[in-house]
């Protein structure tokens, strides 16, 4: 039977990681095509070439960034956790290891994770500068942050039309179920068992005491059109790469075309990352 083709995408800014690629260069070898070894970082383009699967050395931001570079022909990822929290990157190296010949045997199936596509409109006319045209994929999360000057914005959120609401805060986060953990829980949005087919609605700071969470399906297309922004106002994709968001533009967001694939670790829930992790739903009265 032909080999299967691995590809390894790592950040080699982190301490440790180049070194225990090296190490394991021959491990690899023994087991699979090992095609390239890319760099993975927010600002890097390097061209990605095609493989079976991807191991993915560095931590929870790497992965994100790896599952941008492969969003248009997603690649199952291995993520190996080189870094501090590895709440998506579950393997420690040895456990990947240890757990390596059952994934290139089929025996460790990938789960797809719905991702999200962010993309900025704007109109011309008046002193307005010229549209930003941007869009990308993301993994865990679009953000629009009010910036410097630092007042509330206003923006204005609708779904297929049907408007939801009008938003005076700091911001928004619109947060796939994987980020739903990330920013979206930090800033008091709802937690989503990574597979569903849903996406998190979340104001930052509103300046409103009937403003919450939503959730809403997947399957229509969010608009946030910005009534009021200021000059450093942005849109975050993945709190990794961002662009300038102006009076009158428009980012829309809807599910991506195609999913993340990512191998869980075998015998860990998503409750138990979240216990374990986040210490989610354990009493302080039990804590070791």
């Amino acid at each position: 039977m032909k080999p299967k083709s691995v590809l390894i995408l790592a950040n080699m800014r982190k301490a440790g990681v180049a070194g225990q690629i090296k190490a394991l260069g021959k491990w690899f070898r023994a087991r699979a095509r090992l095609v390239a070894v890319v760099p993975a970082g927010p600002g890097l383009r390097a061209p990605v070439p095609k493989a079976d699967l991807c191991v993915v050395f560095g931590g929870d931001g790497t992965l994100l960034t790896a599952a941008r570079m492969l969003a248009e022909r997603p690649v199952p990822l291995v993520g190996v956790n080189m870094g501090k929290l590895g709440f998506l990157a579950e393997f420690t190296v040895e456990q990947m290891q240890r757990h390596f010949d059952d994934i290139l045997a089929g025996r460790i199936r990938p789960t797809a994770r719905m991702m999200l596509h962010a993309e900025i409109s704007g109109c011309a006319g008046g002193k307005r500068r010229v549209k930003c045209e941007f869009a990308s994929p993301a993994a865990n999360d679009v953000t629009i942050s009010a910036g410097p000057p630092f007042r509330v914005i206003d923006l204005q959120v609708s779904q297929s039309g049907t408007q939801i609401a009008q938003y005076c805060g700091d911001g928004l986060i619109l947060a796939s179920p994987t980020g739903s953990t990330g920013y979206n829980m930090s800033a008091g949005g709802p937690i989503m068992e990574p597979t569903l087919d849903a996406i998190a609605i979340t104001p930052i700071a509103p300046h409103s005491l009937s403003l919450r969470p939503l959730v809403v399906q997947s399957g229509r297309t969010i608009a946030i059109t910005a009534t009021r922004v200021n000059a450093g106002t942005a849109v975050i994709v993945d709190g990794q790469i961002s662009c300038r968001l102006c009076d009158a533009d428009t980012v829309k967001v809807r599910k991506a075309a195609k999913p993340m694939l990512i191998y869980p670790h075998p015998g860990l829930s998503f409750f138990d990352t979240l216990s374990r992790k986040l210490q989610w739903g354990i009493s302080p009265h039990h804590r070791a």
